[in-house]
């Protein structure tokens, strides 16, 4: 059987056994967010964790698929975690489509139904909803491109060299 036609929890035991050192200490809507990336890759999707299309926007997770198209994904880890956020409505001008990921636990009934949804967890998501498009400029666009890579060079510059981002 292909990996990718397995069910979240079948995938989740197949990839128990690997090596998960650090996921102890991920809060939890970065243990949501490591299962929203790990999914969206199996998609042609690539992504970055905690990008800020905007001054007072940052969102959790920002994903670039093969065609150029733009998803944003709010990872949310509980009622409170859901309650306590309103901003999530201003990420919608800055993807194509916009999701919400939570876990098994979290109440579906407070989300909102014209939003995409997706069942995740550590090790891979599913996707129960897809969320409708709303296509952006190609100004914004290209801008939030180039925020990508910038955002992800910067990441992976100081994974190479950590003293070499202080100044």
């Amino acid at each position: 059987m292909d990996f990718c036609s397995l069910s979240v929890h079948d995938r989740r035991m197949h990839t128990a056994t690997l090596p998960d050192s650090g996921l102890a200490a991920l809060a939890p809507g970065q243990r949501l967010a490591r299962g929203v990336c790990r999914h969206l890759r199996g998609l042609d999707f690539v992504s970055v964790v905690e990008l800020v299309p905007t001054p007072g926007l940052r969102v959790d997770v920002m994903a670039l698929g093969p065609k150029g198209e733009i998803w944003v994904i709010e990872c949310k880890s509980s009622r409170a975690d859901f309650l306590s956020d309103r901003k999530w409505q201003g990420y919608l001008d800055w993807c194509d489509r916009f999701f919400f990921a939570v876990d098994q636990a979290f109440p579906l009934d407070l989300l909102p139904g014209d939003a995409g949804l997706i069942l995740t967890d550590a090790y891979d998501a599913d996707i129960l909803r897809m969320a409708p498009e709303g296509r952006l400029a190609p100004a914004r666009r290209k801008a939030l491109i180039q925020a990508f890579a910038r955002h992800a060079a910067l990441r992976l510059q100081g994974l190479r060299d950590p003293g070499s981002l202080a100044g």
